[in-house]
């Protein structure tokens, strides 16, 4: 895993601008065949997540798990990573919303068609929350010890009148880090048939 680990580090370097023959050696020698392209660090958590509840190790099976800092730069990881760079298979999940860039960075990199890219409506946080329904993730936030951030929140006025599901998935974004952490406890709360369909078939696709 730290070696995977050195790998999106020579990843997410090489799409800033730095050179990218350390990638392509660390590619070749950890056997990497799957990249996973997701906008951020939540959804990283959350696919981990369901892999290890699943007894995958991932980074054994050659698969590198890479959050982008957003649908922007997807051009530019699907470009590095794709037949035009590395030559991996690229797979991941995007928002509804965003699908447009998707499509259109995987045409460009040549990789529509060796790529497995599932879309979630709003985002995955609203998927997982809509998966397990607002009350059981109301009561994992009490369960967290953040009871009492969650009632200052919606004593906001901005909130007032919103749908419970919309209020909880702002509430998730509200903290540093607070994303992250719910993006791995929420999919560990789920029975096995509550496993929403984009993640579950994005992990069956690897």
């Amino acid at each position: 895993m730290a070696d995977m680990r050195a790998f999106r580090d020579e990843i997410h370097g090489w799409a800033a601008g730095g050179p990218g023959e350390p990638a392509s050696d660390l590619a070749v020698r950890l056997g990497v065949r799957t990249a996973v392209l997701l906008e951020g660090p939540s959804d990283l958590a959350a696919v981990e997540a369901l892999a290890a509840r699943r007894g995958r190790d991932l980074a054994a099976e050659g698969v590198c798990v890479v959050a982008m800092g957003g649908a922007m730069s997807v051009g530019r990881y699907t470009g590095l990573l794709g037949p035009s760079g590395l030559g991996l298979r690229l797979a991941g999940l995007c928002d509804e919303g965003e699908q447009r860039f998707y499509d259109r960075a995987l045409q460009r990199a040549r990789a529509a068609s060796h790529s497995a890219f599932f879309v979630c409506v709003r985002d995955l946080e609203d998927e997982l929350i809509r998966a397990l329904g607002t009350a059981r993730v109301e009561e994992i936030v009490r369960t967290e010890g953040d009871h009492r951030a969650w009632q200052t929140f919606l004593r906001q006025p901005a909130q007032h009148g919103r749908p419970r599901q919309q209020q909880l998935r702002r509430f998730l974004g509200t903290k540093k880090g607070r994303k992250i952490r719910y993006g791995h406890l929420l999919v560990e709360a789920l029975d096995h048939d509550q496993v929403p369909a984009p993640l579950d078939d994005l992990l069956a696709s690897l």
